[in-house]
């Protein structure tokens, strides 16, 4: 009797891989990040862990496409084909674009570095970046996943089903300083990332400790202690003379009142409140006037 197959679930269609289509995309993810430069089959090979002749095989074709160029050394870099996509690409997400000017007055006016993030499904993307954070991981094309404590100016406004879901993944006793600080960023319209203090170090120390074989009653101990030492965001009453802020980030709003991204300014200093209200607000303006023209294109 012949094998009957069976065809795979959906979950199962859904959550399998191209490993050639992986590997074009890792092919071109390389030469973007290294766009100013020519780089050597020996070096894409090195970087991505693809066989010589695999690599051959891939730059081969996407050159042939017009996605790549290469030189008369063997050199490879992107090509005008790709260029012509990614303005199709532009075109059908306006946003970062949209964006830019409101962006650069803000740094301006303001004399501080300010980013971009856009939701992408369960992840939120940096796309634009202005100036120089001192932060190292604000970087374009940085992925964060919608995770507690951060993206927080994104689920303030979600709908009660989604910030239920996103309280209840935080550590448990982390949950009413983030349900409280969630209400207090959707009535003031915006979120506060403090600056990290002199506890950083033993912070880290302590959930590391956390993550290694000790016992239960240690572990439940050393999320007490990390508990102490997290503070997340502002309330109103907490602000006083001198506040430690990373950044300030105002979401844009869909025209259907969802947030699809924010504009987050970066002063990663102490500010008085006058001044973190002050910035707060041209942010917040910033991100208006994006949303405005969102909803105008």
């Amino acid at each position: 009797m012949a094998e009957t197959r069976t065809a795979p679930a959906a979950s199962d269609a859904d959550t399998a891989v191209s490993p050639p289509t992986r590997r074009v995309v890792q092919a071109i993810d390389l030469l973007s990040r290294h766009s100013g430069e020519q780089l050597s089959l020996a070096r894409i090979v090195r970087a991505t862990g693809m066989s010589r002749a695999t690599a051959h095989a891939v730059l081969t074709q996407l050159t042939a496409d017009g996605w790549t160029l290469r030189d008369q050394d063997g050199n490879y870099c992107l090509g005008l084909g790709l260029m012509t996509v990614a303005r199709r690409a532009e075109a059908a997400f306006p946003l970062r674009r949209l964006a830019t000017d409101h962006m650069r007055e803000l740094a301006t006016a303001h004399r501080v570095p300010v980013f971009l993030a856009e939701r992408e499904a369960d992840a939120i993307v940096i796309t634009e970046v202005i100036g120089t954070p001192s932060v190292p991981w604000i970087r374009t094309a940085r992925r964060m996943p919608f995770a507690p404590p951060v993206c927080r100016e994104f689920i303030a406004w979600a709908p009660d089903f989604e910030r239920t879901a996103w309280l209840e993944a935080a550590d448990p006793a982390h949950r009413p300083r983030l349900t409280a600080v969630l209400d207090a960023i959707r009535d003031r319209g915006y979120s506060v990332e403090r600056l990290a203090d002199d506890s950083a170090p033993m912070l880290e120390a302590l959930t590391a400790l956390r993550h290694s074989p000790v016992t239960d009653p240690l572990r439940h101990r050393l999320s007490s202690m990390i508990t102490e030492l997290i503070t997340i965001d502002y309330l109103p009453h907490e602000l006083g003379d001198h506040n430690a802020v990373v950044s300030i980030a105002a979401p844009v709003f869909t025209r259907e009142g969802a947030v699809t991204a924010s504009i987050v300014a970066c002063p990663d200093t102490n500010l008085s409140t006058a001044s973190l209200l002050e910035l707060a607000s041209a942010t917040t303006q910033a991100a208006e006037a994006t949303a405005s023209a969102l909803h105008t294109y």
